[in-house]
């Protein structure tokens, strides 16, 4: 398995996703304004999500499956 797919799966690898995607979300909301701050907004959710749901888009690129727990239980 790729590390860096592993790393992501992993708690602390979910957690950089989780702040990552807050402060996307903040700088964009807060920071920018206007289109581009929207649009970063956007971009910061996926992150964010990804985290909280716990599943890796990288994941598929590298012939892993989309859920973390699926990656943590085949490592």
């Amino acid at each position: 398995m790729n590390p860096f797919i592993a790393f992501m799966a992993s708690t602390a690898g979910r957690i950089i996703r989780i702040v990552a995607g807050i402060a996307l979300v903040a700088w964009g909301w807060f920071g920018l304004g206007g289109t581009t701050g929207i649009i970063v907004t956007i971009i910061g959710l996926l992150p964010l999500l990804a985290g909280v749901f716990d599943f890796c888009v990288f994941a598929p690129l590298f012939g892993n499956p989309l859920s973390g727990k699926k990656i943590r239980a085949s490592a």
